[in-house]
């Protein structure tokens, strides 16, 4: 079969591989989607301390039952799934009480677990035990269902955040997770929301998924400024900054109401030193935090909106690549021509 290792740095070609054999305790999936993240193109760069080259990443993935082991109730042959990244050990004290983002082990597909850049994958015993396996509906495409590996990071943030109806929110960074916050404002009847974005073309890609929010392009308007002016020196309940930028993580603390939450979702990395004024957090009794990943349990509402229609996860794919065109579809990410990019190792 056909796979996609990644070499070493800034190096991933497709190759021929031996196909994967189905143990008592695991299943294989036939990957039909697997859309390319920004943690991937991370890894390709600079790479990360969970991934041992030769290594196949990858983990927004949907795909097909094809085998199953024979002590395997989970799944069936010819089910329809979708994974998530992150998978409990199910053993440490995060696991067993419900938080498994936090596991010092952290296991995850497409880290010390191989990915979806391959046209099978093995799901072992751990994922099949305690990881987001979720069932696909029927009217539910491979490439939307891969994306609730996003979405599901985005429930996360928000209900660690303690996000709830009504609340203001400005979402810093229009990717797709920016957007898929937009999306997810409206379900929670959020009717103040700023969208901040830097690029003119990135926001207009934006705006179609919350129309009637505030925009604010970056490059020509202080975000600072417009958000206090227009929510009368108040701020906003909760920021979040999906834009991994020490500015937007600077601004967030800056238009945060009192009392208020700012959840610092995208990380810093190969940038300055964040210096934050400690005084403001201090006087405002706001709470500043992060979020990792998901939960399995998030994974499964995230396929739940998008089986709904809540979540048009169908509208975030641009583009679609064969995985021998690994390399195109990386290059396009990164060109932010687009908002996803969606790999078919199956073409």
């Amino acid at each position: 079969m056909k796979a996609a290792v990644l070499q070493e740095l800034e190096k991933i070609s497709v190759e021929d591989v031996p196909e994967p054999v189905c143990g008592d305790n695991e299943a294989i999936l036939k990957v039909e989607s697997c859309a390319v993240c920004g943690s991937d193109i991370r890894i390709y760069h600079y790479g990360n301390d969970r991934v041992k080259p030769p290594a196949v990443i990858g983990h927004e993935i949907s795909g097909r039952i094809v085998e199953a082991g024979k002590n395997v109730s989970r799944v069936s042959v010819g089910d329809r799934v979708a994974l998530g990244a992150d998978v409990p050990c199910g053993k440490c004290y995060w696991c067993t009480n419900g938080m498994g983002t936090n596991c010092k082990i952290n296991y995850a597909i497409g880290y010390q677990f191989a990915g979806g850049f391959q046209e099978y994958m093995v799901l072992n015993q751990t994922t099949l035990d305690f990881g987001p396996v979720t069932p696909i509906p029927d009217h539910v495409g491979y490439d939307a269902a891969c994306l609730a590996e996003p979405l599901a990071c985005a429930i996360n943030g928000l209900e660690l955040a303690n996000y709830s109806l009504g609340k203001s929110i400005a979402v810093i960074g229009l990717g797709p997770i920016g957007c898929m916050m937009l999306e997810l404002s409206k379900l929670h009847g959020s009717t103040t929301v700023f969208a901040a974005q830097r690029s003119a073309g990135r926001m207009e890609m934006a705006r179609p998924f919350r129309p009637d929010a505030r925009f604010v392009l970056t490059s020509e308007e202080d975000l600072v400024e417009t958000v206090m002016r227009e929510t009368g020196g108040e701020g906003v309940d909760l920021v979040v900054t999906t834009a991994g930028s020490v500015k937007s993580h600077e601004d967030a603390v800056q238009i945060v109401r009192h009392r208020g939450y700012v959840n610092l979702f995208g990380g810093l990395k190969n940038q300055p030193k964040l210096e934050l004024d400690s005084n403001l957090i201090h006087y405002k009794e706001c709470f500043v935090m992060g979020s990792h990943g998901s939960l399995p349990r998030h994974h499964q509402k995230a396929v739940s909106l998008i089986a709904g229609d809540f979540v048009h996860a169908a509208d975030y794919v641009s583009r679609t690549y064969p995985l021998s065109e690994i390399n195109d579809a990386f290059a396009y990410h990164e060109s932010r021509q687009g908002l996803k990019v969606v790999v078919k190792p199956g073409e």
